[in-house]
C-alpha cells in the first residue's frame, strides 16, 4: 500500500531494489518491524556481507499484535540520527510490499512469488 501523501515518503520498492540501495548507499538502514516470532520462526534478511545489521523493532507485538505506541521514540533512539521513518520527518522512506515472504502463491504459501527470501536475497 502506497501513502504519497506523506511528508518525505518515497513509495513501494521491491526487497531486491533495497537489498542494492543498502549494498550502494552507506547511510541506508533496513528496519524490520515485524514480530519477535516471525524472526525466529521465519527468518531476517543477513546483511552481514554488507558489514550492516537491520534494525529488529516490533510495530505490533505477538500474539495481541496490537501496536506499539512508542515505536516511534524507540526506532529515534535506536537510530539518533540515521535516515529513519517519514513520521518522524526523515527521509527518503520507502516501504516493501513484497517483505521478507512476498504474497501467497495459488496453493497459498509464502516465499515462493516474491519478497527477500524467494528473490534468494541472504537470510538466515
Amino acid at each position: 500500500m502506497s501513502y504519497p501523501s506523506a511528508a518525505g515518503y518515497s513509495g513501494d520498492m521491491l526487497s531486491s531494489d533495497a537489498c542494492g540501495l543498502l549494498a550502494g548507499d552507506p547511510e541506508s538502514t533496513l528496519i524490520d518491524p515485524w514480530t519477535q516470532a516471525e524472526w525466529a520462526y521465519v527468518g531476517v534478511p543477513d546483511l552481514s556481507s554488507l558489514a550492516k545489521a537491520p534494525l529488529f523493532l516490533e510495530w505490533r507485538s505477538y500474539p495481541v499484535m496490537q501496536v506499539d505506541e512508542r515505536f516511534v521514540a524507540r526506532l529515534s533512539t535506536m537510530l539518533e540520527t540515521a535516515v529513519a521513518i517519514t513520521t518522524a520527518g526523515w527521509a527518503p522512506c520507502f516501504n516493501l510490499p513484497d517483505g521478507f515472504e512476498g504474497p501467497l502463491n495459488p496453493r497459498r504459501y509464502r516465499s515462493a512469488i516474491s519478497g527477500w527470501k524467494a528473490g534468494d536475497l541472504p537470510w538466515v
